[in-house]
């Protein structure tokens, strides 16, 4: 074809947010740092999936406005620096597309490096060998390559190709992922989205997979461990490849789909175009389904392992705790409002004390949307508010949920990376005093603060030297990982030992949810007979991190 409308845009969009969603946990992998907060993949896959969700009813053959309403999507639905990188990129090729119902090869190719611009400009210090580099080198040679009389098909598959290219170089660009072992998660996820994309393009269907929350993976375990046999059901086939699809077949690929639906005891293996598959399943149609995208089956089997089963798991899953939605009531008009951002119900009632009109949930494993923070600014009814991020993944959210309300709210973004960064910048807010000179206090509060984490390891690597085991308790200082350790005591150890000095006078201690009474003594028996700083010990309840600290 000639020409993408509307219509085509569209179904181009849903597939690739399909396949992103799909892939999503194994871009969660490629993070770097082997924190269990890694979420690229998820900030990422929930960005697309509501842009996808703003035209899912819209029914217009026109490009731009298609376009358009996507990249609204987006805007809103954007999390963490991926996601709004991600949001960046198609709101420049919505611009590109103005004032067009379709475009032809060279004007796709023009618009996908007006998305590589936009998303450069929206980045203060733009890093080579991420999601930046991927987007601008594949744009850059296919508006080199695309001619007016090009098949789309042509030309967007070259586009994905150089894309694939330029992510395969990143760890020559960025030193750490070569020396973990990856290439850029972010270029990587974009990849999926333009791999969906040409799926799309070529009418290809994909259906969802269902990625299995953590209540019913407990169940799932809980009943396997009773017998091998115990686990939904038995399902074997053999498939035959599709000679077109011959090349894009790879088992390790269909594997990993398999275990994540999820499936125990798989077996994959090709023989030319032949296919034998074994997986034990709660869906064997969703295992089905992702087979049948690669070819036609010769023989299938499947046997139910356990009858009880599913009673067993809605038993399992209807124990998972829901959390009550406030109703969004809003405050009595102010004049400045403060809004955080935190996880943890300790550490938001600390917030809450300390000047914090509200605290917005998030900031590990989860991270809140654009809109999310722009719903918090509105309720807080105030003519200037202040946003404290309180985490480096946050701080382009909440930058684009102020740009969202330019027109109507005043809204400040003070570039807080951590939680004792934020809690120190509420610690100076005064009422009292001026807007200006609140953010001049706050601005150099979070600069004085040191920030030290104690966080478990999630798979074994090696990181500037420190040798990283699964399981295990990593030192984290301000940003640099400094030894991993068995027990969580003794890295907590070790981030004191490298974060106070002589000069520290305030340490502050959060212990999140894992931390036992008796864990907490120890350290402040340890903290009195080795510091001389005071010390403040506050039950943050925080997930993944067992301890947060914050020296001044």
């Amino acid at each position: 074809m000639k020409v993408i409308d509307g219509s085509l845009f569209k179904r181009m969009v849903v597939t690739g947010a399909i396949v992103l969603h799909n892939n999503h946990p194994e871009i969660d992998a490629l993070n770097v740092f082997p924190v269990p907060d890694g979420d690229t993949g998820t900030n990422m896959s929930l960005t697309f999936s509501a842009g996808a969700s703003e035209i899912e009813n819209l029914d217009s053959h026109d490009i731009y406005e298609v376009a358009k309403k996507l990249s609204k999507g987006l805007l809103m639905g954007a999390r963490g620096n991926s996601g709004v990188i991600l949001s960046q990129i198609f709101r420049g090729i919505s611009i590109a597309f103005e004032g067009k119902k379709e475009v032809n090869a060279v004007e796709l190719a023009q618009a996908l490096q007006n998305g590589a611009k936009v998303a450069y400009k929206a980045v203060m210090r733009p890093v080579e060998g991420t999601i930046l580099t991927v987007i601008r080198e594949a744009s850059e040679a296919v508006v080199q390559y695309a001619q007016d009389d090009m098949e789309i098909e042509d030309v967007f598959s070259y586009f994905v190709k150089e894309a694939d290219q330029s992510l395969e170089r990143t760890p020559e660009l960025l030193p750490v992922l070569k020396e973990v072992g990856v290439v850029d998660s972010g270029g990587a996820g974009l990849l999926l989205v333009f791999t969906g994309f040409m799926a799309g393009l070529a009418g290809e269907t994909i259906e969802r997979v269902e990625i299995k929350g953590e209540a019913q993976k407990d169940a799932l375990v809980e009943v396997e461990s009773d017998s091998e046999e115990a686990y939904g059901y038995c399902t074997e086939f053999i498939l035959r490849l599709d000679q077109a699809k011959m090349k894009a077949f790879k088992e390790e690929r269909l594997r990993n789909e398999l275990e994540r639906l999820p499936g125990n005891s798989i077996v994959v293996v090709q023989d030319e175009d032949i296919v034998k598959v074994h997986v034990h399943t709660l869906k064997p149609g969703n295992a089905l389904n992702a087979a049948q995208r690669y070819g036609e089956f010769v023989k299938l089997k499947i046997e139910n392992m356990q009858e009880q089963h599913n009673s067993i798991l809605e038993a399992n899953a209807g124990k998972a705790e829901e959390e009550v939605a406030t109703p969004d009531i809003p405050s009595p008009e102010k004049d400045v409002a403060v809004i955080s951002v935190a996880a943890g119900d300790g550490i938001k009632n600390m917030f809450l004390e300390l000047h914090c009109d509200y605290v917005v949930s998030g900031g590990q494993t989860m991270n809140p949307s654009a809109e999310d923070i722009v719903a918090a600014i509105r309720r807080v009814n105030a003519k200037h508010v202040i946003i404290l991020p309180n985490n480096s993944n946050i701080v382009m959210t909440a930058q684009q949920a102020s740009i969202i309300l330019e027109d109507e709210i005043d809204v400040k973004v003070i570039p807080s990376k951590t939680i004792p960064q934020g809690l120190s910048a509420c610690i100076m807010y005064n009422p009292e005093v001026s807007l200006e000179e609140n953010l001049d206090e706050m601005k150099e509060a979070i600069a004085n603060v040191k920030t030290g984490q104690v966080t478990f390891a999630i798979k074994d690597t090696n990181i500037d030297g420190v040798d990283i085991k699964a399981n295990h308790y990593m030192a984290l200082c301000e940003k640099e990982i400094t030894a991993c350790l068995p027990n969580k005591i003794d890295a907590l150890k070790e981030t004191l030992n490298q974060l106070v000095d002589d000069d520290s006078e305030i340490i502050t201690l959060i212990y999140g949810e894992d931390v036992t009474k008796e864990e907490v003594e120890v350290i402040e028996e340890y903290v009195e007979d080795t510091f001389e700083a005071e010390l403040e010990c506050v039950e943050g309840k925080q997930p993944v991190y067992s301890f947060i600290v914050g020296v001044e």
